[in-house]
């Protein structure tokens, strides 16, 4: 399925649930959505309609995500316990590199292994109407006619790396819906790419042969995000000099340290080597395990050459994450990222009405620039209602966790 408007269904259908009012989510340990009873029937019944693996709900759902409609934040909520199945892999790399011919063959392998597949394609956003414009749907077409291929592109949204955290939030429909692989391919942004990080259990990097670019690229910081390379195009020329290249950055990545003349003492032996290495994570049994050194890919996406060896380095990679507990520690960065990201994004907005309850930020800009006053004490006006608020709600806690106290020590002398 590719299709948004097809897979969503007519208009009167989608107002339906994009009336539904919003409210908090709640699990009732059923099998059910779990949504509050203030999000609506029509939240409710779409969630159930997705946990029941109905395409056209799952759609629905991505297309209330991204346009941030009224409750959608309940439908997420409730989606959350229902997630925690799926690969996720994330796939980037410069424009032009073969990224969405590479993720089709990737969806087509896993298809004959039986696994159902979901795609989001993080393109560009249009500048005039905020929706995606390269539509690499087009270049997937190795799953057309294949309902276990859910494949749906997605605007940036001037998100720097690509990723907006509406995407986040569709990887969240694709898991709970019970997609066994999910595939992020998003927009090549260089350094800021570190936002994949945050969503992908597996980073994938694609570099074409004898782009002086791509290894610039590379050198600037996104050879750090990446857990295995692939250079696509093989049958280029330049190939072998850029995998070459792409082993050396690694190498010197995990030892850098290693090799090199300090002058007057001499090349670096190999224990001050293993003090500046790289350090793996710890394993079941609390040892430190082995680092993960990122293997480098040959393949012709094309030709579908080179897909296996592929297949077999990000399980291998995926087999690590497990081995060693590193997959619970991405979880919990990728939450801990998300939860303050969601703090701040909610923060501005209460702060925003304060200002405009003020007069707006052109008043209080004009009375900086008479020198009325300055920036660092309107920021501190402004900030004094939430800090109050944040620091009475902190003194009532902290009152009642001392009520609960008594109250335990008490039953415990009537005991």
């Amino acid at each position: 399925m590719t299709d948004r408007d097809d897979a969503a269904g007519d208009g009167a259908a989608d107002g339906t649930v994009d009336g539904a009012a919003g409210g908090d989510a709640a699990t009732d340990g059923s099998g059910t959505s779990g949504v509050a009873a203030g999000s609506g029937d029509a939240n409710a019944a779409l969630v159930d309609d997705l946990l029941a693996g109905k395409h056209r709900a799952l759609a629905r759902v991505i297309s209330k995500i991204e346009d941030r409609s009224p409750g959608y934040r309940d439908i997420v909520s409730s989606l959350h316990r229902h997630t925690g199945d799926a690969s996720v892999l994330g796939v980037t790399g410069s424009p032009g590199a073969g990224k969405s011919t590479l993720v089709d063959k990737l969806a087509k392998r896993y298809r004959d292994r039986g696994e159902t597949v979901g795609v989001i394609a993080v393109d560009p956003s249009s500048p005039y109407s905020g929706g995606a414009v390269l539509g690499d749907r087009i270049r997937m077409a190795s799953n057309v006619g294949d309902m276990d291929v859910f494949v749906r592109s997605m605007s940036a949204r001037g998100t720097l790396g690509g990723l907006s955290t509406a995407t986040a939030d569709a990887v969240k429909a694709l898991d709970a819906f019970g997609k066994d692989r999910i595939i992020i391919e998003t927009v090549g942004a260089g350094q800021n790419e570190v936002d994949i990080v945050r969503t992908a259990d597996t980073v994938c990097v694609l570099v074409q042969p004898g782009s002086g670019d791509d290894v610039q690229m590379l050198k600037a910081g996104i050879l750090e995000i990446g857990d295995v390379f692939v250079v696509n195009k093989a049958d280029m020329e330049g190939a072998e000099r850029t995998v070459a290249e792409l082993e050396e950055m690694i190498h010197m990545r995990q030892n850098p340290a290693k090799n090199l003349d300090t002058g007057h003492h001499g090349p670096v032996d190999d224990a001050e080597m293993d003090a500046v290495a790289i350090d793996g994570a710890d394993d079941e049994d609390g040892e430190a395990a082995e680092p993960w050194t990122p293997p480098v890919v040959e393949t012709v996406a094309t030709g579908g050459e080179g897909v296996d060896d592929l297949l077999d380095a990000l399980a291998d990679h995926r087999e690590w994450l497990v081995e060693t507990d590193a997959l619970a520690d991405k979880e919990r960065t990728r939450y801990a990222a998300e939860i303050r990201q969601l703090l701040r994004s909610d923060t501005a907005d209460l702060l925003e009405d304060e200002l405009d309850a003020r007069g707006g930020v052109d008043e209080l800009a004009e009375r900086v620039r008479s020198r009325d006053t300055d920036p660092y004490s309107v920021a501190a006006d402004v900030l004094e209602p939430l800090r109050d608020c944040v620091r009475d709600r902190r003194a009532d806690r902290a009152g009642n966790d001392a009520d609960d106290d008594g109250d335990s020590r008490v039953d415990s002398d009537d005991a």
